[in-house]
């Protein structure tokens, strides 16, 4: 077990620890609950027992012996209790992914010098949390392998952590410039209906006055297996074919070919004979091209209605808004990073449009790391599996064979991907 104790002074701008003094736990830092029933003071005992060389001290109110609440949660004594490492540390230098969970302290209640300005926050960190749920996995919906999944986190629905506002902002560009285009499924529609006539295992984004939104796409023939696609992030003429990948809401097998990538984008130069991108795959034809437009020509005549979007029929306009969409990204997911390579490709949830969805692509393309991508377009019938899947709607969603794991919120994924596969 690792524990920590770390204050920050925003007056001097720097990390200090602290090494004397008595250390309070109030209750109130954390709610965390993990399903047990145990006595608050039970857990305080617990958790003095696990850091006997912690002082735990009670503090007074005016109404008395301030005394610890179920379910009111210390971080400390819960993760401790599960095994896991545990941080103590100020709100600016904890991952912003669990500062929603915690309340900031005041220096007061601490008896930390006011003029110090400092203020303490508990942070847990699930490293070694339990497997939680039995994946069923397969290669187009996720279907059974047996495989267990460690679920790591839960969504949070409109929620950016304060370190990423200027990733999703640059990310985010593309959507005026490119009209939205991959955001719909082709043959979109929506409507109203009675909730009592909605499966309760269907997903619906609102609710109201007692009618759920209902919202359908009318994609063409599926492929049977997905196709294969050669590309990476930072090149407008593969965007192009990723916006078509999410109209037509078929399941792709991305292999990222980012520059000096030492693995798919010499086989792909092998396969094809030339150094350009995108390069697609067909294995249910067996045909194989590249150019940008046949691809997207091919794609909407075989599993389409053959009807192209206007956004994508623009010719160098189409090209231009492609390239200027990549400017608030600033390259990113074009350079290879020196990772290990996973025995079995990643399994990724999301659409093209989507900003956080587009981090996480960037991550996955600069690793070079394969990964199956089920297209989750509005009207999309994947979300319904997903919803149906997980309990919840939310992109991107990543899918680890590799380590079991499984996890929503794309700061926390770009994280995960970074500590598993690149190396030091």
């Amino acid at each position: 077990m690792n524990v920590n104790l770390l204050s920050h002074s925003s007056s001097r701008g720097r990390r200090r620890s602290v090494t004397r003094g008595v250390i309070f736990f109030p209750a109130f830092c954390l709610r965390h609950s993990i399903g047990s029933t145990s006595s608050s003071l039970c857990r305080l005992e617990f958790a003095a027992k696990t850091f006997p060389d912690l002082k735990f001290k009670r503090r007074r109110s005016r109404t008395g012996v301030y005394t610890l609440q179920k379910q009111e949660l210390l971080a400390v004594m819960d993760m401790a209790r599960l095994g896991t490492r545990c941080t103590l540390g100020s709100t600016s230098l904890m991952g912003n992914s669990v500062r929603p969970q915690h309340q900031r302290l005041s220096s007061r209640s601490y008896g930390i010098p006011s003029k110090e300005k400092r203020s303490l926050c508990a942070r847990a960190e699930i490293k070694d949390a339990e497997k939680v749920e039995t994946g069923a996995e397969s290669s187009s919906t996720g279907e059974s392998t047996g495989a267990q999944v460690k679920k790591l986190n839960e969504p949070r629905r409109f929620f950016v952590r304060s370190d990423q506002w200027l990733n999703i902002l640059g990310g985010s560009i593309a959507l005026p410039l490119r009209l939205g285009t991959g955001a719909f499924v082709q043959g979109y529609s929506v409507s109203l209906a009675p909730a009592s006539e909605i499966p309760a295992d269907q997903y619906s984004f609102v609710e109201v006055a007692g009618r759920k939104l209902v919202e359908k796409g009318k994609p063409g023939p599926r492929p049977e297996k997905p196709i294969e696609l050669y590309e990476f992030e930072g090149c407008p003429f593969c965007r192009k074919v990723r916006e078509i990948v999410s109209v037509l809401d078929i399941d792709v097998l991305f292999y990222p070919t980012p520059k000096n990538g030492p693995n798919f984008r010499p086989k792909a130069i092998e396969m094809g004979g030339k150094k350009q991108f995108p390069y697609m795959v067909d294995p249910n034809t067996g045909v194989s091209m590249y150019e940008s437009d046949d691809i997207i020509k091919y794609l909407t005549e075989k599993y389409g209605d053959g009807s192209i979007p206007l956004p994508l029929t623009l010719g160098a306009l189409t090209t231009i808004t492609a390239g200027l969409a990549m400017l608030g990204r600033a390259g990113k997911g074009g350079k290879y990073t020196p990772a290990k390579q996973p025995a079995m490709p990643l399994k990724l949830w999301a659409y093209e449009p989507s900003p956080f969805c587009k981090i996480v692509r960037e991550k996955l393309v600069e690793l070079e790391l394969p990964h199956y991508y089920y297209s989750t377009a509005r009207g999309s019938s994947k979300r319904d599996e997903l919803f149906r899947k997980t309990g919840h709607f939310q992109v991107p969603y990543l899918e680890d064979p590799n380590t079991g794991t499984s996890m929503f919120e794309s700061a926390e994924i770009v994280e995960y991907l970074q500590e598993t596969y690149a190396l030091p």
